[in-house]
């Protein structure tokens, strides 16, 4: 099934005056309803109806986390009796920070859900299992929920973890999807074969995953994606998304970047001058979003490094690709004269069998140079020297090895699925210095 939005298959230039047209209303919007764009415009003596086109942006300072942190409430734009659902970022680099949301925001949040699963070939029919939570103040479990059911599929919420729980819906209700995140299923995968279930027989046929990349910047299947399809040939799609955009990058069943929708997000790439980056440029990418009532943002900077991809997709589609994420701009690592980010080490990580799990800790050792620790918990006791052994996968795939520590798996888990948070966190930066303080991934 493939069903595209019309505008999702226009000419570039009938995307491009569909987006002017759309910037001019956020931009009144924004003038009208939000107290922190309002003292922004009137500081920088912005005249908004000279922003005509999405070029004209630059010449708009940009909106950054702190800014979301220390004026949260300037950012809100309709009275508290319109706000029917409360959410918080995940906290990735910092402080949870709270957005509100109207009803019609949970409807364009249910659109953007309902075209990405389109995206992805799903449709009426097709049965969901949630692998995700839906509580803890988390947008995403929301969303997917009522993006499928505006899609007119069914859904199944079992949450995240526990693997006996998982087989058993699926063998209960016979779902033929699963969203989420793409480690996870590398466990459910062993704890099938570990009793005995028929995991390849099962009425799964693809998942969506969420949170974790799963190809290579030229599209290939990364060494996790790959290794979950040499165990089980389901289709995998790839999604990119953030509670502040409250959009969706996914892919379509070609598997070539995540597909922009024009109708509701405006994107920008920039260097780290804020210059606008190059065409096949790597740059930070920075949001304005369309159609949103509570908290709008205007050239939102997310802290996600990407690419841009404009040729035309085979699926129909006419609209800019975004590439797997490289990594956070403030997770950077310089090591041993090497620039790093997280997924590259986690790409070596998820390869190696006999590793149950991990956590990356960057830090700064005496001189104020980047350290990084990597604990590992084992999924079996190998016979050679584990150390030796990793720093040597380590060398051949980024050119330098990390310092190693192995641990026992179950302490590792702790580290990875503290009560407070919703993700796994697989990166912890212990860095002194203001920006990079205690963020973790």
């Amino acid at each position: 099934m493939n069903i595209i939005p019309e505008i999702e298959a226009q000419p570039q230039a009938v995307i491009r005056q569909f987006q002017e047209k759309k910037l001019a209303e956020a931009l009144e919007y924004l003038s009208g309803h939000s107290a922190f764009y309002r003292r922004m415009f009137e500081k920088n003596h912005i005249e908004i109806k000279k922003i005509r086109k999405p070029e004209d942006l630059k010449d708009i300072p940009f909106t950054e986390k702190a800014d979301l942190q220390h004026y949260n409430r300037d950012f809100v734009c309709v009275p508290q009796d319109r706000i029917v659902d409360y959410i918080t970022t995940s906290g990735t680099l910092g402080d949870p920070v709270t957005f509100a949301m109207t009803d019609a925001d949970l409807d364009r949040l249910a659109y953007n859900e309902k075209i990405s699963f389109q995206c992805a070939g799903a449709g009426p029919g097709d049965v969901f299992q949630l692998m995700t939570t839906i509580d803890k103040r988390f947008m995403a479990g929301l969303a997917y929920f009522l993006g499928i059911r505006k899609l007119g599929a069914g859904i199944v919420r079992v949450g995240n973890g526990i693997p006996e729980l998982q087989w058993d819906t699926i063998a209960r209700i016979r779902p033929n999807a699963i969203i989420t995140v793409p480690s996870f299923i590398p466990k459910i995968i062993k704890y099938a074969e570990d009793n005995g279930i028929d995991y390849r027989g099962s009425t799964i046929k693809k998942a969506v995953c969420i949170g974790e990349n799963l190809r290579r910047q030229d599209f290939s299947l990364n060494l996790l994606g790959q290794s979950i399809r040499d165990k089980w040939d389901i289709e995998l799609y790839s999604t990119y998304a953030s509670t502040e955009m409250a959009t969706t990058f996914t892919e379509c069943p070609f598997g070539c970047g995540g597909h922009h929708h024009p109708e509701l997000i405006i994107c920008e790439l920039v260097g780290e001058d804020g210059a606008p980056a190059g065409e096949g440029e790597t740059g930070e990418l920075v949001i304005t979003t369309l159609g949103v009532e509570g908290m709008p943002l205007l050239r939102f900077k997310t802290g996600d490094l990407a690419r841009f991809h404009y040729e035309p997709c085979r699926c129909g589609r006419t609209t800019m690709r975004i590439s797997p994420i490289v990594g956070r701009r403030n997770h950077m690592v310089k090591y041993k004269g090497t620039t790093l980010y997280p997924p590259a080490v986690f790409d070596v990580l998820d390869h190696i069998p006999y590793i149950e799990n991990y956590v990356m800790t960057v830090s700064d050792n005496e001189f104020g140079n980047d350290r990084i620790v990597i604990k590992v918990g084992l999924r079996r006791q190998p016979s050679f020297d584990i150390t030796k052994d990793l720093k040597d996968h380590f060398r051949a795939r980024i050119r330098v090895a990390p310092e190693i520590e192995i641990c026992s798996a179950d302490d590792v888990r702790k580290i990875n699925f503290p009560d407070i948070s919703r993700k796994p966190v697989k990166f912890i930066d212990n860095r002194n210095n203001s920006e990079n303080h205690a963020k973790q991934i």
